[in-house]
């Protein structure tokens, strides 16, 4: 398996929390991998009660959280698209609340949406493994950070580790 290291250096601030959460063994393929089938394992067989439940009020449902998961990843892939094939346009931001308000998630099976995330990392992995180092390294901007397509290819692992740690403490 092609072995993928997070960024050295060039990590923004607000990626850095992210960054914090992945592991520096070069294994981010394999990390992807299994943080879908532990995600997979750990919400098939929740009850819907358990699914629905919102630690607060404002707060996002183990649903939304599983949808914004995927929203994410469609973004942060995109985005490390555009950056590996060399495109420079500062690419824009997007509102996750937004996002997740119109996503209707606790109306959908978890079934549906695990199967979902599955199909999206599959294809997330295939993208990854096809990104040499030259790709990797590339630079563009989003959201008004500099970044590498290797950060943000590091980011989908550490923003989905960020939250199912999340779930794990308030939801579980």
């Amino acid at each position: 398996m092609k072995i993928i290291y997070k960024p050295k250096n060039g990590v923004p601030s607000f990626y850095q929390g992210y960054m914090d959460c992945v592991p520096d063994d070069g294994n981010l393929l394999l990390h992807l991998e299994n943080i879908q089938s532990e995600t997979e394992q750990l919400f098939s067989n929740l009850s819907e009660e358990k699914l629905l439940y919102r630690y607060q009020p404002n707060k996002w449902s183990i649903k939304d959280l599983l949808v914004h998961l995927a929203d994410c990843e469609r973004v942060i892939t995109y985005r490390a698209m555009r950056i590996a094939r060399c495109d420079k346009t500062d690419l824009p931001s997007f509102d996750e609340n937004l996002f997740v308000s119109n996503a209707k998630a606790d109306k959908r099976n978890i079934n549906n949406i695990l199967k979902e995330l599955s199909t999206l990392r599959s294809a997330t992995l295939v993208f990854i493994e096809s990104l040499d180092e030259e790709a990797l390294e590339r630079t563009g901007t989003a959201n008004g950070y500099a970044i590498s397509a290797r950060l943000l290819v590091n980011h989908i692992y550490g923003h989905h580790q960020h939250h199912l740690k999340i779930i794990k403490e308030k939801y579980l």
